[in-house]
């Protein structure tokens, strides 16, 4: 079963990241070198958070649509990327973001596979 770990960086991630990029950056990918080896890992994808500003656009009931500058939802934590790992159930899926060795917050989902 695919689930998607859904990665949100939080204040005290985005502080080890501003204090010693490298560092961070070698617990990050040394968990997602575990996930590759064990087979476990099936893509992903890291969103740019430091230098643009994400935009949300919302339409109305009545069809017209709204831009507002900043994430959907506002708040100490900011979507940062993604995994979909493929595993055997919901449980192994927690234990791999359980895992992992940052302070991200992550929320694991199920891919929904069409028939």
């Amino acid at each position: 079963m695919k689930y998607a770990l859904v990665i949100f960086e939080t204040d005290e991630s985005r502080r080890r990241i501003q204090a010693d990029r490298a560092a961070y950056r070698k617990e990050y990918e040394g968990w997602i070198g575990s996930l590759a080896a064990a087979g476990k890992l099936v893509g992903g994808e890291a969103l740019e958070t430091e230098h643009i500003t994400p935009a949300t656009v919302r339409t109305k009931a009545d069809g017209t649509s709204e831009v507002t500058d900043g994430p959907a939802q506002a708040g100490e934590e900011t979507l940062g990327g993604w995994f979909i790992v493929e595993v055997a159930d919901r449980e192994e899926a927690l234990e791999l973001a359980k895992s992992l060795p940052t302070p991200e917050t992550i929320e694991i989902r199920p891919i929904l596979e069409s028939a």
